[in-house]
């Protein structure tokens, strides 16, 4: 066993062994050890690690270099004489053990956990010793010397939990009677943070009962007037109520030692709002395991866990939380609360924070009469009631980052599981924090679905049904629910009803919220008018993937607009897209519903020969590049035209000149699928010429 080493983050990160200082060098280095220090005992992924160190601007060598980093704190650690390893790598990324070291946030955190469960079991005098030692522990601003994204929000995390702590303890040492010991240290504490209300009641209480009446009184006049000023807010309940007693001096305010330190409502019923999960829930193995990494088993993070599911419409983002929330219902002993927050409902507008906040309160056993009537009281009552608990909030359909945050809990032991069609980038920034971007289930796992629904079905109808529904739980769902419905209808009726694809989405959207059309309309009327553009296009066409020049061809317009667009619809969960893990190249994919329900919207918003038009202008678009790459490829050396470089990247010409092969092989479905579209539509001439270029690629390729 090596040398003892001591962390500190409760203040400037810094780092001692038993012969001294241990030098931490660079900023890098600083912030890796920052973000494990903050997760002792768990693993922080490469991915987390690199986005920590450089925000949103990685370079491309950023795993690399986190790995030098590692390398360098191992060495540091070994040289100031600690022999066993402290940082461990382990899939995804590295590990920091605690078990042998001190590290001052994991004992702070510690310290208020004891603190607290002696202020619920009464024992006063020792709680408040026990606030005092975790306290003891700051030495000033939190990851002072560590700059980034990440370091600003793990430090304001610290910084709410001490003064979170503080309030507990200012609260019980008041009801003791040493209000006359606090009203230096309140005063000062007022100064840094005259925003905070509970810290400004406590000095007012403090001085009112020291004789100090009029200071008092003034106290409340200055916060009101910052507050006004600042805010353009009145002080919440807590200081108006306080403001009035004094001025009436009500016998409330006598110093009397009470159960508990706070007047706020307790939890007094423990809720259980998860709606219950289908049988038919299949697969997502992967999925749920990567979802089992948010339950804090050893309570030793300083995040609070959160888990985002994101993907397109009807992929089962709902039924993947609730299956999992229900899964691991028994670890959150003291409740589950649920809320549907309508983010994409076409016919209900968004929940607001303070409606949701309304019943989760209710929930928690709060009386209508002692509701907060503003967001920001409602969730700090909020926070207030579940320190300390442990509570899975699942928080469905959310439509921004705004919606949600005053809907986090404020403690690590709770756990919030939210899902939503956006990015919300803002939900990734933690070590303890894991988004899954949900993809269509496989065949193997659609067959099973429907068997499970209809285990009458031939595995051969069961395999035709779930190919027409792509994947799509939401999808197979209804498909399902109407042969179950429907006793006399045979598999095959229902199968030739969904091989149309006009009638397609009819047929899939007969539930009783819209079905499968109403899933995708509610994402496509957020779309700005340029990407909704766009993704009618891309309706028009039949091939299986595109690159972003194809989406130029579309809107006529520079590769450089296109991708800005495309990077909206993929945003929104209504593309996909596909990296090459061989040269790099990015490929989008329009999935079959979705892209029947995006014909539907050409059909109906844009006239023929606008539709037309568009496909023409992609059809050229494969001809000159298929022509000038087949060229190339017999080695005609050929200069990117005009429409070329405004289609193209001057990275992407570069490449189809260096590698037209590797060009024509990426091209070679999407080619042949243009053949037969443009034969479709009569567009001979096109037709015929990429039929020609297709003929060489695959004289080209098989050569």
């Amino acid at each position: 066993m090596g040398d003892r080493l001591e962390f500190t983050v409760l203040g400037p990160l810094d780092v001692r062994s038993d012969t001294g200082p241990v030098p931490i060098s660079g900023q890098r280095q600083r912030t890796v050890l920052a973000m494990l220090l903050l997760s002792p005992g768990r693993v922080v992924s490469v991915d987390s690690l690199v986005e920590a160190v450089w925000d949103d601007r990685p370079p491309a060598t950023g795993r690399t270099q986190i790995a030098i980093c590692v390398a360098g704190l191992r060495k540091t650690f070994k040289a100031a004489g600690c022999a066993d390893d402290v940082i461990l790598t382990r899939a995804p990324g590295y590990l920091l053990l605690p078990e042998a070291h001190d590290i001052d946030a994991s004992e702070f955190e510690r310290q208020l956990d004891q603190a607290q469960r002696l202020e619920q079991e009464g024992q006063y005098a020792e709680s408040v010793r026990a606030y005092a030692a975790a306290l003891g522990r700051w030495r000033g601003p939190a990851l002072s010397g560590v700059s980034g994204r990440f370091a600003e929000s793990a430090a304001a995390r610290l910084e709410e939990l001490r003064l979170t702590a503080y309030e507990q303890s200012a609260a019980l040492r008041l009801a003791e009677g040493e209000h006359r010991e606090l009203i230096g240290e309140l005063t000062g504490l007022v100064r840094q943070h005259p925003l905070r209300e509970q810290v400004r009641a406590h000095l007012m209480l403090a001085q009112y009962r020291s004789g100090r009446r009029a200071e008092a009184l003034e106290s409340f006049r200055e916060g009101r007037s910052l507050l006004i000023d600042e805010l353009g807010l009145e002080p919440g309940r807590v200081l108006r109520e306080l403001h009035e007693a004094i001025l009436a001096d009500d016998p409330v305010l006598t110093p009397v030692p009470v159960a508990k330190p706070t007047a706020r409502a307790e939890a007094r019923v423990v809720p259980a709002q998860l709606p219950p999960s289908t049988a038919r829930f299949t697969g997502r193995t992967a999925e749920l395991s990567t979802l089992d990494d948010l339950v804090p088993w050893s309570g030793k993070g300083c995040m609070l866990p959160v888990g985002y599911l994101t993907g397109m419409p009807g992929v089962g983002k709902t039924e993947l939380a609730l299956h999992w929330a229900h899964r691991v219902a028994e670890r959150f002993p003291h409740g589950q609360l649920f809320v549907d927050l309508c983010g994409y409902d076409r016919d209900r507008a968004p929940l607001s924070s303070t409606e949701v906040l309304a019943g989760f309160l209710r929930a928690l056993g709060v009386p209508d009469a002692e509701l907060p009537g503003e967001l920001g009281e409602r969730a700090a009552l909020y926070r207030s009631l579940l320190a300390g608990k442990r509570v899975l909030v699942v928080l469905d359909n959310a439509a921004s980052y705004a919606q949600v945050r005053p809907l986090l809990p404020g403690t690590r032991e709770c756990c919030v599981v939210v899902t939503g069609r956006d990015q919300l980038p803002e939900l990734a920034g933690g070590a303890d924090s894991v988004r899954v971007r949900l993809k269509p289930l496989s065949t193997t796992e659609s067959v099973e679905f429907v068997r499970r629904a209809l285990p009458v079905l031939s595995p051969e109808s069961a395999a035709e049904l779930a190919e027409l529904c792509d994947g799509l739980p939401l999808a197979l769902s209804v498909a399902t629910t109407r042969l179950l419905a429907k006793p006399h209808w045979s598999a095959d009726r229902l199968v030739r009803m969904l091989t149309d694809e006009r009638r397609r989405l009819d047929e899939l959207s007969c539930d009783e919220r819209g079905g499968l059309r109403a899933a995708f309309e509610s994402s496509y009327h957020r779309l700005s008018p340029e990407a909704a553009r766009l993704y009618r296009g891309l309706g028009t066409l039949d091939v299986p993937h595109f690159a972003a020049w194809v989406g130029a061809a579309l809107l006529d317009c520079p590769v450089s607009e296109a991708e800005a667009w495309l990077e909206e619809l993929l945003d929104a969960n209504v593309i996909d897209v596909d990296v090459s893990t061989v040269d790099g190249s990015v490929r989008y994919r329009l999935a079959r519903l979705p892209r029947v329900f995006a014909r539907e919207c050409a059909l109906v918003q844009e006239a023929p020969v606008e539709r037309t038009a568009a496909c023409e202008r992609a059809f050229a678009a494969w001809l000159e590049l298929a022509g000038s790459a087949s060229e190339l490829a017999e080695g005609v050396a050929t200069v990117a035209t005009d429409r070329l470089r405004r289609w193209l990247a001057q990275e992407e010409i570069t490449a189809l000149a260096e590698n037209p092969l590797r060009w024509l092989e990426i091209e070679h479905e999407a080619l042949h699928a243009v053949v037969h579209q443009s034969t479709g539509m009569g567009l001979v001439l096109y037709a015929w010429n990429l039929a020609t270029c297709a003929q060489k690629l695959d004289s080209a390729l098989a050569s």
